[in-house]
Order: C-alpha cells, then structure tokens, then sequence
C-alpha cells in the first residue's frame, strides 16, 4: 500500500492547535444510503453554525470516480459559467462552549477505501482522538407527526443500548463510513453511530426532524454543543409545508393514520417495529433504484 499520509496535506498551524485536545472526529460522507441526506445536511448545519478552518484537505482527485459522479455545470449562450467542484476536508470546528473537535465531509471515496481508511485512522492516532462519530438516515415505515426514532452502533456494544428493536442480523453492502468504524475499533478506536429512521415517503426531500434527532445524540454521546435550534425551525416550518401540501390528498391521510396507529401501539408496548430482512433489503434497493434515477443525466 502507498504511504496513506500521501493522500492529504495539512495545515501545521491549526494541527498544532489541537495539541492535547483530544477532538471527536466526525465523519459525515456524501453518498450511499442516507435518506433525506442526514449525513450531508448535518455537515451542512455544523459548518453554518459553528467556526471552523481547514485542518487537512485530501487528494480527491485520487479518490472519486469522475465518469459515475459528474459534476454539475452550467452552460449560458456560449460559454460556460460555472462547476461544482468536489472537495474532501477535514475541518477544526469550535463548539458554542469552546471545545475543538473534527469534522471530515465531502463525497463518499469511489477508490482506495483502504488506504483512505489509514490515513484517517492515522489522523485520529496522532491527535489522539477520543471518539469517532456519525450519523446518517435510513427510510422506514414511520409517520412524520412522530417523534424521530434513532439507532445506534457502536465499536462498543455497551455504548449503543437501549435502541428501538430494529432487525438482529442483515447482510448489507457496506458504506466507507461504515468501514471506517469497523476498521477503527479493530485499532482501538471507539466508533459510534447515529441511525435516524427517516419516513420512507420523505426519503428523497429534507427532514430536519430527523437531523436534529441524530445531531441531539451525538451532542449527548461525545459531550459537545453543537447548536440545534437552526434545525427545529427548519423542521416545523416543513411540517407545516407538508400538512398543507397532503390536505387535499385523499389516500395519503389513510396512510398516515396507519402509520401513527402503528406506532403508538409499538410505544405503548415498548417495543418498535422489526422488519424482515427482505423488507429491509427491499427498502435499501429501491433507494438506491431512486438515487440512480436522479443522477441519469450525469452519467
């Protein structure tokens, strides 16, 4: 394997400012399966809402695939005007009370996860990191009028109790996230995750319900103060939009009916719904069927 530390560079300053900090590192990957784009709107909402600064940017360039994920560009009568451009940084953010801690973001690594792997694993050796951390949303057969349910994993079992009762045992193909806290607890490191269980009707819009409900636990697990507030306006204002949207809508009211009946009688027993492998398959399949479709025009 070529040296992982060759795939980023770094700023010496900032790194040395974390002398001792021992930082969270968060890890928050566009792409894959992350229904109502948890992952990129928490990265989104923590760089808005609290200072940061480039830590360490790495070598995209080695590691997307341009020919499956093309970016955007934007042609006016005879010239073109603009490109998104892809970017993976690794940030120093500052908390509301002060406290540093890590933020990676940016597409999800098409190649070299491995090495990719190391040269984070190595980032949070050095610095010494106490916890590696994420979140992401999954769709499910939940209502949007309740309270978010949220999953957790862990490299430590006994960090991620006290889950609503989701599935024992399933075979999925695995995200770089997902690897890297697999890879990470192999090496010490403590992993943790935060799985918000997203309506599957809304899995292709925002839900800020669901962010904040993931943005709350991983406030809670790594001791930070990642301000929230931003993310509930958001979500009554969309629960608003929605209601107003569905009023005249004769078949979705009788869904949703179901849906909140449902639940409420997994709540009052204790116990939440346990889907079959194949549903879960199934569910992770058309996902993906939709993202696909949505990105045909930049194949």
């Amino acid at each position: 394997m070529l040296d992982p530390r060759l795939l980023y560079t770094f700023n010496p300053e900032v790194w040395a400012g974390l002398s001792g900090a021992r930082p969270v590192l968060i890890h928050l990957f566009e792409g894959y399966v992350d229904a109502a784009a948890v992952s990129r709107n928490l990265a989104a909402h923590i760089l808005a809402s609290c200072e940061h600064e480039v830590l360490a940017e790495f070598d995209h360039d080695q590691l997307h695939d341009y020919r499956s994920r093309r970016p955007q560009m934007v042609f006016d009568t005879n010239t073109w005007v603009s490109m998104t451009d892809f970017s993976l940084l690794l940030h120093k953010v500052t908390d509301a009370e002060g406290t540093p801690f890590l933020l990676l973001t940016g597409p999800e690594p098409d190649t070299q996860w491995r090495r990719m792997a190391q040269a984070v694993l190595g980032i949070a050796e050095r610095l010494d990191s106490a916890l590696l951390l994420t979140g992401s949303g999954v769709p499910m057969a939940v209502p949007h009028t309740r309270t978010t349910l949220v999953t957790s994993h862990s490299t430590d079992p006994e960090r991620a109790g006290g889950n609503p009762l989701w599935i024992d045992r399933i075979q999925i193909p695995g995200s770089f996230s997902a690897m890297l806290e697999y890879r990470g607890g192999h090496a010490g490191l403590t992993g943790l995750g935060f799985v918000a269980h997203v309506p599957h009707y809304l899995s292709q819009a925002t839900f800020p319900q669901a962010t904040a409900a993931v943005l709350r636990r991983m406030n809670e697990a790594a001791g930070l103060h990642i301000p929230v507030g931003a993310l509930d306006d958001e979500a009554q204002q969309q629960l608003a939009t929605i209601q107003a949207e569905v009023q005249d809508d004769s078949e979705f009211p009788a869904v949703l009916a179901a849906l909140e009946e449902q639940y409420d009688q997994l709540a009052e027993s204790g116990r939440a719904a346990v889907p079959t492998a194949d549903e879960i398959g199934a569910a992770v399949e058309q996902f993906l069927a939709e993202q696909d479709d949505s990105n045909d025009g930049r194949g």
